[in-house]
């Protein structure tokens, strides 16, 4: 078992898913002869040959457009998007089309497809290349939203994302590509889009978080921890559909809870997933649901991005804030 980074085991997923099925074609600006923009489709069109691995115009709307094409005619192509802010072209062909052709067809056709896109901040890059509006995407019916944090998640969440007969935004924390490894598995695994996992476990309170955010909420519940107070880690994994269940159940144990996302404060994921536990666990709380997110501004230059993000500090603040609640 290999010692991956997140982009060595999302190539990883992408080699196996093209030596396992021809109808697996990946497409995007530079995902060809330069391997992407991080490397991630680095030397697979040499493996794979330039009419599966296809280097792309710089035009989103078109590569989506060209890719929902693709995949109601029967192939599974995987889109790569060089930054979140380069996505919204694409927007009205996600929103008008890709999400509602199986509505709008009676499930006639669907749209087996992946849009792949690096997301977020903590890389000292600017706006367009920094944003964290996947609240977008989690907020258009008849997509699925995928964020893995690690480089394990990545390969499973990327092979289930590209088996999925509906299409799947894949958020990929560009802060997080090679940040950390971890033994992944050499052959091809999947795990099930539409379940968080709780990958430390506690009773005092609930720390909630997804992507690079899950880095500093570990970091955050270590700190805990050396002040006696027992946190559980959930990473959420899927924004949409989100699984409430363990959610709910981890905060019924704890009676407190915090949900950490780097988007902007105002209708983030963080304001769904309060209000989820509000609804279904609020005879359980024993303090108000705590929201650490970023601010309610473009993304700072690097200077001064280091008070936009959140970090292991506010976290443990926040966290503290519901024990003395």
């Amino acid at each position: 078992m290999a010692q991956r980074t997140l982009a060595e085991s999302l190539n990883d997923a992408l080699d196996l898913a093209l030596a396992a099925d021809e109808r697996v074609v990946l497409l995007g600006e530079d995902v060809g002869r330069s391997g992407g923009v991080f490397r991630v489709t680095d030397g697979l069109q040499e493996i794979h040959g330039a009419e599966r691995v296809v280097d792309t115009p710089v035009a989103e709307s078109g590569i989506v457009g060209t890719a929902f094409g693709m995949a109601i005619a029967g192939l599974r192509p995987v889109v790569e998007i060089q930054f979140l802010g380069f996505s919204y072209p694409a927007i009205d062909q996600v929103i008008s089309h890709v999400s509602r052709i199986r509505n709008r067809s009676n499930h006639r056709f669907t749209a087996p497809m992946v849009i792949r896109i690096p997301y977020g901040g903590g890389i000292g890059a600017a706006e367009h290349h920094s944003e964290s509006s996947e609240a977008i995407y989690a907020h258009t019916p008849g997509i699925k939203v995928v964020v893995p944090a690690t480089p394990y998640a990545g390969k499973g969440l990327l092979l289930a994302a590209i088996e999925d007969p509906d299409p799947v935004v894949f958020l990929e924390p560009k802060r997080v590509y090679r940040a950390i490894r971890e033994e992944v598995p050499d052959h091809a695994y999947t795990l099930p889009i539409g379940e968080a996992a709780v990958v430390e476990e506690g009773g005092d309170v609930t720390l909630v978080s997804y992507g690079a955010m899950l880095r500093d909420t570990r970091r955050a519940a270590d700190a805990l921890a050396e002040l006696g107070v027992s946190a559980e880690v959930i990473d959420v994994r899927t924004l949409s559909p989100l699984d409430h269940d363990t959610i709910v159940s981890s905060v019924e144990k704890t009676g407190r809870a915090v949900v950490v996302v780097e988007a902007p404060r105002t209708a983030a994921l963080a304001s769904e997933i309060a209000a989820v536990i509000s609804e279904r666990a609020l005879y359980s709380l024993l303090a108000p649901v705590e929201r650490v997110t970023g601010l309610d501004v473009v993304v700072p230059l690097k200077r001064t991005e280091h008070y936009h993000l959140p970090d292991a500090a506010r976290i443990v603040a926040a966290a503290r804030r519901t024990l003395e609640g």
